[in-house]
């Protein structure tokens, strides 16, 4: 997990995602706001890496102009990651 102090908003942004290999998938469970969505958006239209999950993202829900909805290589969950029965199991 993460804070989200200002240190890690943003933290994964376009210069990042370009370090991961092409098969690569960003997942997020953590914190939306640690990723730039503008720079990911950027990044899985030019097909960078091969996808993202998230399931947290800035503005939850996203905005339905946002382009984060459009793209067939990003995967939205509605912050509900945590809830698979392996993890209330505990």
């Amino acid at each position: 997990t993460s804070p989200l102090n200002p240190p890690p908003r943003h933290t994964i942004g376009e210069r990042e995602i370009r370090l991961m290999k092409p098969t690569a998938f960003l997942i997020n469970t953590a914190r939306g706001a640690i990723i730039n969505e503008v720079e990911l958006i950027k990044c899985m239209n030019e097909r960078v890496i091969a996808g993202a999950g998230l399931d947290t993202q800035e503005v939850e829900p996203p905005p339905a102009e946002s382009d984060l909805w459009k793209l067939d290589n990003v995967f939205l969950t509605p912050h509900i990651g945590w809830r698979r029965l392996e993890t209330r199991q505990r």
